[in-house]
């Protein structure tokens, strides 16, 4: 991780290896046709509205602030993206999926997570992003899958083990089920994102660990 200077307008991007092949090729071979925004570096709080030079100088400590360098992990970067809302828009869309504590007692047991937008119709059409954290904790299904399917990207969080994986999949409703654990309690979590209006919750994952019965 790094910062940059932003005493200037700079553009820093990591190119994917098909992004660096098109880009090899040249002319129109590499065109950006999609991008995202996002305010991580952001901290609101700092927003002085006391200052003593008047309103002009508000947000003086936040526009000095240094920018992250990018970094190709979704699930560090660009968490809290920006988005463009209809001008009637009057309350911001949260993501709800009631529970965001799941507990399961055995190998196999499941449960659903459900998510809704909350203040908003959006995420009919593109659905939610689900991320499970840890795959050796638990499986992550669809249950109610999107009419046109999309293949998100599968980052790795920082300090997984070697065996952890992160699986990523999208849907309207998801399942998550439970692997058999041997040695000991194991917690994931599971991200929600709404994928046409922004915004996100964590459902925390705890999975028992196996008792035997002995006679």
């Amino acid at each position: 991780m790094g910062y940059l200077d932003n005493s200037s307008v700079t553009v820093d991007a990591i190119l994917t290896l098909k992004g660096r092949e098109l880009l090899a090729k040249g002319g129109s071979e590499f065109t950006i046709t999609q991008f995202a925004l996002g305010d991580d570096e952001i901290d609101y709080a700092l927003w002085n509205t006391d200052h003593p030079l008047g309103t002009n100088y508000y947000g003086t400590i936040i526009e000095n602030m240094p920018i992250l360098e990018a970094i190709p992990d979704e699930s560090q970067a660009l968490r809290y993206k920006l988005i463009t809302l209809p001008k009637s828009t009057q309350n911001i869309p949260v993501v709800s999926v009631g529970n965001t504590s799941i507990t399961l007692n055995a190998s196999g047991q499941t449960a659903t997570i459900s998510p809704a937008t909350i203040n908003s119709t959006g995420n009919s059409t593109l659905g939610y992003t689900a991320m499970l954290s840890d795959s050796t904790v638990c499986d992550l299904l669809v249950t109610r899958p999107l009419s046109t399917p999309f293949i998100p990207s599968t980052p790795r969080y920082i300090g997984d083990n070697a065996d952890a994986q992160t699986i990523t999949v999208s849907g309207f409703e998801f399942q998550v089920r439970a692997k058999t654990q041997l040695i000991s309690d194991k917690t994931a979590t599971v991200t929600i994102i709404a994928n046409e209006t922004g915004g996100s919750v964590t459902v925390n994952v705890l999975v028992k660990k196996a008792t035997t019965v002995t006679t």
